[in-house]
């Protein structure tokens, strides 16, 4: 069997498209759809009923689809274990990131950990949460960075982030010229926030009402980047994770203020499929991952009493559960295309 045929047809089937499953082997789509084509003429039976759409696998194709995943999975065992007979760190390390991790943040991991490794092939795709864990659950990609992770049954979660979350206004807004604010001051400000089906809109929407704010919800994205962009034009404010926030506030087009009286955090974690035992080079991703954070955390303990009111920075504090808000009206804009769903 072709290992690369395989995996070609394993990457198509799993994203459920030939275009994006065509891109992570750089190839084209018709490419692939010529690969499985001639799978489905070697095997003498179909693979994919195309017919339909989104298209579906035959009762053969799932045979064939689970077995070409254990083959891998069996393949890449052994090529992890060739590999550390020469302490060199190779193979490969599919990601499934939420877009509100960051995607100048991941960027900058992406080079780091390829500087690195060289040698390891490192996929990373942005996805809905739920298409992540998904993913994870069915062994289609080996961690997913998400937020408010799920750990339990076949999941597993390992502490990644504890994201202070701040006050996002434009630079003319009235507020932007304190170092903080009292979290009513934003009671019946516009508001700009994500999809009610987000995890982190549910929270929001809880802690703002522990609060006894009620704001005014404008406009709803299903990710960070149209939150930004809509803040930038004066739409509203909005609460958003102050990583995701520091280019904007540095370029001085957003201003991110500290809330008094309030300590709100958004958990980020690295789940994986429970029990599952992490080849070299995946172990490696998880380290620079967790080496980073723990140097954040660090450098922002330092830096916090000394300028707690100019800046915010990571802690370890656990997000305390609390209960959902009140809206005086709101005005559901769908995301741009191009920007798939993002995150919790």
């Amino acid at each position: 069997m072709d290992l690369r045929s395989a995996g070609i047809f394993c990457d198509v089937v799993a994203c459920r498209s030939f275009s994006k499953g065509a891109e992570m082997h750089e190839v084209s789509q018709s490419s692939a759809s010529q690969v499985v084509h001639q799978l489905e003429k070697q095997l003498g039976t179909k693979l994919i009923d195309r017919s339909k759409r989104p298209f579906e696998l035959t009762a053969a194709g799932e045979v064939y689809y689970e077995g070409c995943r254990e083959l891998l999975a069996d393949y890449r065992k052994i090529e992890d274990r060739l590999q550390r007979v020469h302490n060199r760190v190779a193979g490969h390390v599919r990601i499934a990131a939420i877009y509100s991790v960051g995607l100048l943040q991941m960027n900058d991991y992406v080079r780091r950990y390829q500087k690195l490794y060289p040698d390891v092939e490192l996929q990373l795709e942005y996805l809905h949460p739920d298409e992540v864990y998904s993913r994870i659950i069915h062994d289609e990609t080996d961690l997913g960075l998400v937020s408010f992770p799920r750990d339990g049954g076949e999941l597993s979660s390992i502490a990644w982030q504890e994201q202070p979350m701040v006050l996002v206004v434009p630079p003319e807004h009235r507020l932007a010229g304190g170092g903080s604010v009292a979290v009513e001051e934003i009671d019946g400000e516009q508001f700009v926030g994500f999809t009610d089906d987000l995890t982190i809109q549910k929270r929001m929407d809880r802690w703002l009402k522990q609060a006894h704010v009620t704001v005014d919800m404008v406009h709803q994205f299903d990710n960070i980047e149209n939150i930004k962009r809509a803040v930038e034009i004066g739409s509203g404010i909005s609460l958003l994770p102050l990583p995701t926030v520091r280019r904007e506030t540095e370029l001085g087009s957003l201003c991110a203020i500290e809330l008094e009286t309030v300590s709100w955090y958004r958990p980020l974690g690295i789940v994986h499929r429970r029990h599952k035992t992490f080849r070299t080079a995946v172990a490696k991703f998880v380290e620079l991952l967790q080496d980073d954070s723990a140097r954040e955390s660090t450098s922002s303990e330092t830096q916090s009493a000394a300028h707690r009111r100019e800046t915010v920075h990571n802690s370890s504090r656990v997000l305390e559960p609390v209960s959902s808000v009140k809206r005086k009206k709101k005005k559901v804009r769908p995301a741009t295309s191009g920007s798939s769903s993002n995150n919790r």
